[in-house]
């Protein structure tokens, strides 16, 4: 954008005129604000890499203190530029950078990285100091990447504007995949492991805080661009999951796959204060409901995340009405050994392979492919023949009991690549008619796998990323609109900013969404207060407080009370313990409700996570609830579909669905008790942090459920 044309100050005016997508990732302008003359110093990497990567756009160095830079003419100030770049770089240490960045909106340019550290992870002066950005980027528009952003590389425009070390690779491999890092080290990671795989990029960014500018947003900005085939994700964090949410659901209707890898599994839960929810839908739990919910396939594996997605791509998202369910995978192999090691992997992940129907072994004869009967495929070494390999893979890949043919190459694939792959290769990856098809090479044989991909076969290094793949690609559930709820805040899980209801309370909160309760009635302590008649002996009784979450801690509950006499003696033993316990806690009444029974006990829960928004969870009941961490969660809300796939992943209920004679739970009624939980998403009058419904008594099929215990946490 020349001096000479006509232009607004304002970069929002600047962004009217220019995609984002062509700010940030491909502009035909770059400064870069402290840039050194050393090209070995960190501030002096970009120019460097820029020129050595063939870019062909403008650069402006800027540096008070040299006219020349690497070579190259250089500006004292940006405001002595003769154009508007479309993208600064800024270089300088921390505070200066915030400058920079302030400079940078005055003179108009619409995108800026910044590259310093020292800003919210180290404390509250970082935190102040992120804040002057955020008001910088509300006063002005510009559009911020970072900080402690390591920048981004356009490997079709040949643009390398980072400082990580590794772009000093020559020959970037250009391709399909955009990777966008919260981690600025990993993009050249993923770029020099990504090359000796034969994996190509279309960009790299690194988004640091993401202050601004999000994975969600750049990744978004980018849909449209038909050379992008897949994205991959690395992600320590989830902030902005609105935008990532978005994003995803827009990638999956243009049939985009996603594949993320996401720190935290090791982390401690997330425990929240008052329910055993927090304590079974920990941070990373929550995470990866939201990931799975989106349609992304999450793996385990740094080899998985670089060689997953071809696999997604022949392995669609269920579509809106089906749930996720575990392929039948068969398996073909020369080696029978490493074919078992596939196998194994696949177990752990809860993936099962599926023998043969007899039809198939009889078709695989007739096509001179004589094998055993088992689970595995094994053609021994005749199997390294193209036209036994190749018979095999069609009757394979057209038998009705499998989604997926894996195979499986042994030593030969070392030392005749091409006689191994080829039957693999020829056997048809274009044809829609048949299954998707998958490899894993045994042997250290980076020829064969190079093949392998420059032929869009899906191949994978080790039994673990190739398990670790598919189970990550069955997991995904097809992603759904944005439903009406309840926004999230920033300190929704503190004490205190909410309130916590008593339980009688909360049993007339948790009506309004639909949640069936037992009967209770609260009777004062007072002994001079005459009791209700006709009360449903036996009875549990309570203490009724919304000081106490935990009554059974502080002896606050007494069960199988027969009659008046044991009521008015029971009472007094839980106005005792409390006092007991807690002496500045009052008790003024208790809650009594007739003692239900059920075939079984579920657990209901509901909160509002501080990042992903709500989530609903569904575990089994009992002691051991917390201890097995047998449960399953969503995105609230649900429907019906997605409520019953929920109480069939919680192993916990099997014995409700009849097990050995015995009788069927209401399980359909639970399901519906989950929707109704995950409504409390939607309502407008009130915010719910937090819910639970523990125990619901699951009766009898066709008899319903009923929550005899409850918590509800609300932000007015």
């Amino acid at each position: 954008m020349s001096m000479n044309e006509t232009m607004e100050p304002a970069p929002r005016a600047a962004l009217r005129n220019l995609a984002l997508a062509r700010c940030v990732l491909a502009p035909e302008s770059v400064a870069l604000i402290g840039a050194s003359d050393d090209p070995a110093k960190t501030a002096g990497r970009p120019l460097r890499f820029i020129r050595q990567a063939g870019y062909e756009g403008r650069i402006y160095p800027i540096n008070p203190n040299r006219d020349v830079v690497q070579g190259e003419r250089a500006w004292p100030r940006v405001a002595d530029l003769p154009e508007i770049p479309e993208h600064a770089f800024i270089l300088t240490p921390t505070e200066a950078a915030i400058d920079a960045l302030e400079a940078c909106a005055d003179f108009g340019i619409p995108v800026a990285t910044i590259l310093a550290a020292g800003f919210s992870e180290t404390g509250p002066d970082g935190e102040a100091r992120e804040q002057r950005v955020r008001d910088i980027v509300a006063r002005t528009g510009i559009r911020v990447l970072g900080p402690s952003g390591l920048g981004m590389v356009n490997v079709r425009t040949k643009l390398a504007l980072t400082a990580n070390a590794a772009f000093a690779e020559p020959d970037l491999p250009v391709g399909g995949v955009f990777v966008a890092s919260h981690s600025g080290s990993m993009i050249g990671g993923l770029l020099s492991r990504g090359k000796a795989k034969g994996v190509g990029f279309a960009g790299l960014v690194s988004v640091g805080n993401e202050v601004d500018l999000s994975v969600g947003e750049i990744c978004a900005a980018t849909l449209d661009d038909p050379a992008i085939t897949g994205y991959m994700l690395f992600l320590e964090t989830l902030r902005h999951a609105d935008k990532l949410r978005a994003f995803a659901l827009a990638a999956a209707e243009r049939g985009k796959p996603v594949v993320a890898y996401k720190l935290g599994r090791s982390a401690a839960a997330a425990e929240l204060a008052v329910s055993h929810t927090g304590a079974l839908a920990g941070e990373d739990d929550v995470a990866d409901a939201f990931l799975k919910d989106c349609g992304m396939a999450r793996v385990d594996t740094l080899e998985a995340f670089l060689e997953s997605l071809p696999l997604l791509r022949q392995m669609p998202l269920p579509k809106p009405q089906e749930a996720a369910r575990v392929p039948r995978v068969a398996v073909v192999t020369t080696t029978g050994g490493g074919a078992a090691m596939v196998v194994d992997q696949l177990g752990v992940r809860g993936v099962d392979v599926v023998q043969p129907r007899e039809a198939t072994f009889a078709r695989l004869a007739s096509a001179g492919v004589n094998v055993s009967s088992g689970r595995i495929v094994d053609l021994t070494l005749a199997g390294t023949r193209y036209d036994v390999m190749s018979a095999a893979l069609r009757v394979l890949r057209t038998a009705p009991e499998f989604d997926l043919v894996i195979a499986v190459a042994g030593s030969s694939a070392r030392f005749a690549p091409e006689l191994v792959v080829r039957p693999i290769i020829d056997s048809g990856m274009d044809d829609p008619t048949l299954l998707p098809l998958a490899a894993f090479v045994v042997p250290e044989a980076p020829q064969a796998l190079l093949r392998l991909t420059e032929a869009g076969v899906p191949c994978f290094r080790t039994p673990e990323a190739c398990a670790d793949a598919i189970a990550a690609a069955a997991s995904r559930r097809a992603p759904k609109p944005f439903a009406p709820r309840a926004a999230p805040g920033k300190n929704d899980t503190g004490h205190g900013q909410a309130i916590l209801l008593d339980e009688l309370t909360a049993y007339e909160q948790l009506a309004q969404v639909g949640v069936q309760h037992a009967p209770a009635t609260a009777i004062p302590v007072d002994e001079s207060t005459p009791l209700p008649e006709a009360l449903p002996y036996p009875l549990a009784v309570k203490v009724l407080s919304g000081r106490l979450p935990h009554k059974t801690d502080v002896g606050g509950v007494e069960l199988g009370i027969a009659d008046a006499a044991q009521l008015r003696a029971a009472t007094a033993r839980i106005v005792e313990n409390v006092r007991r316990h807690e002496p500045d806690v009052p008790v003024e009444r208790v809650l009594v409700q007739p003692m239900a029974k059920g075939l079984g006990e579920a657990l209901i829960g509901y909160r509002l996570d501080p990042q992903v928004g709500p989530v609903v969870m569904l575990a089994a009941g009992g002691v051991y609830t917390e201890l097995y961490r047998d449960r399953s969660l969503r995105l609230a809300p649900v429907d019906l579909d997605e409520a019953r796939a929920m109480v069939a992943e919680v192993k916990g209920l099997r014995a409700l669905e009849g097990y050995r004679g015995k009788p069927r739970g209401d399980l359909d009624a639970l399901a519906r008790t989950v929707v109704a939980m995950s409504r409390l998403a939607t309502l407008s009058d009130v915010c719910v942090v937090e819910a639970e419904v523990n125990p619901v008594m699951v009766k009898r099929e066709g008899e319903g459920v009923l929550a005899v215990d409850a918590l509800v946490r609300i932000r007015k």
